[in-house]
């Protein structure tokens, strides 16, 4: 049974930056698709950032530039390194690891931006 693990978020000032981790277990990890996805309060979960195991990286309009997902297959864990942080990235933070068929979720993280 795949379990993710994500310690880590917080609260951080507007401009400042954060690192998430997500450790992932009971698998093969550098076989899944893994993600960050994120849900404000009122909104819909959305995707922020996906990587494949071969490193290959997609990201949404709103973060491309600022955010940057990356994964080590060795330590079986990926990141997501949040700079220049803006009050709208305040949401419950979520990592998921996507195999056809199969999607398992972490138990989110808040993160915070507010000065």
């Amino acid at each position: 049974q795949v379990q993710l693990v994500e310690p880590g978020g917080g609260l951080v000032q507007p401009g400042g930056s954060l690192r998430l981790s997500c450790a992932f277990s009971g698998s093969i990890f550098s076989i899944y698709v893994m993600g960050w996805y994120r849900q404000a309060p009122g909104k819909q979960r959305e995707l922020v950032a996906v990587i494949t195991g071969g490193g290959t990286t997609n990201y949404a309009d709103s973060v491309k530039g600022r955010f940057t997902i990356s994964r080590d297959n060795a330590k079986n864990t990926v990141y997501l390194q949040m700079n220049s942080l803006k009050h709208e990235d305040t949401a419950v933070y979520y990592c998921k690891a996507d195999l056809v068929g199969h999607n398992y979720w972490g138990q989110g993280t808040q993160v915070t931006v507010s000065s």
